[in-house]
């Protein structure tokens, strides 16, 4: 993989060192985390989003080895993870310029530009209107089904997210358009996706979900769409690793109850 990506209409804003320019960049401040920050830019009349890495330290990578987590250490990650997912076909940030240093992974600097996925709403913040104006049940059955579909390709294209939160994945006002999906600096690909990690965003993606009023036969009609397969089926043969997935998300939402990330609607 090349250090250095840079798309034609904005190769003239990272001459000399590409690194140094993108964080000589000013945009509005998005998100500034330890060693990472989102900016969105505006360059020649197109707007962007920079996610600029810094080098996140030894210390860092080994607490992260220690705990049984991949760090990540840079932008290199979601840049994979763009280019693959376009051309698999599903939408994802389109890449406009990355690169990186040579310095050793855990003091590398990087970055990543990408086009503003512009008309999307992330599913979060559609569905917390819920809350205060009631979905009709057309409308929860077709967005199990567009999520479900959408996870199963996301999968099938070999990716897992990490992250996998309905606010981490778009609608466009354009109901014709497919969904889409963001923030996949930790996501990884596999040949095949090992089933601990399709656990993993599965249950993320179940436990962001779990404060909305939506109910067991939204989550079987998901589970029947994302398999392909009659529920009978899908229970008798994988059972195990649908209720694991469900053990999971109940002990994430506990978790989000405790540090008061979730509404407490759920009832186990």
């Amino acid at each position: 993989m090349a250090d250095v990506y840079l798309r034609s209409d904005v190769a003239a804003h990272f001459t000399g060192d590409p690194v140094a320019r993108a964080w000589a960049m000013d945009g509005e401040m998005v998100r500034n985390v330890a060693g990472r920050q989102t900016l969105r830019v505006e360059l020649d009349g197109g707007a962007f989003y920079l996610k600029r890495h810094r080098g996140v330290g030894m210390a860092e990578v080994l607490k992260n080895w220690l705990v049984g987590k991949r760090p990540v250490v840079g932008a290199l990650n979601e840049f994979e993870a763009c280019q693959h997912l376009q051309a698999c076909g599903l939408t994802a940030p389109r890449v406009a310029a990355f690169a990186q240093d040579d310095a050793w992974a855990p003091g590398r600097s990087s970055f990543i530009l990408t086009d503003a996925l512009e008309g999307y709403e992330d599913l979060k913040v559609r569905t917390l209107r819920w809350l205060e104006v009631p979905p009709t049940p057309e409308e929860k059955r077709r967005l199990v089904m567009r999520v479900a579909d959408f996870a199963r390709r996301f999968h099938q294209a070999g990716l897992v997210h990490r992250d996998f939160y309905l606010c981490h994945l778009l609608e466009h006002a354009d109901a014709a358009r497919d969904l889409g999906v963001l923030d996949l600096h930790r996501a990884l690909i596999f040949d095949e996706i090992p089933e601990s990690w399709r656990r993993k965003d599965l249950a993320a993606l179940l436990y962001s979900a779990l404060d909305l009023p939506l109910g067991w036969r939204a989550w079987l009609r998901f589970v029947r769409v994302y398999t392909g397969r009659p529920l009978r089926e899908v229970f008798r043969e994988d059972g195990a690793f649908w209720r694991s997935v469900y053990r999971r998300a109940r002990a994430l939402y506990r978790k989000g109850e405790r540090k008061s990330l979730t509404r407490g609607n759920f009832q186990p």
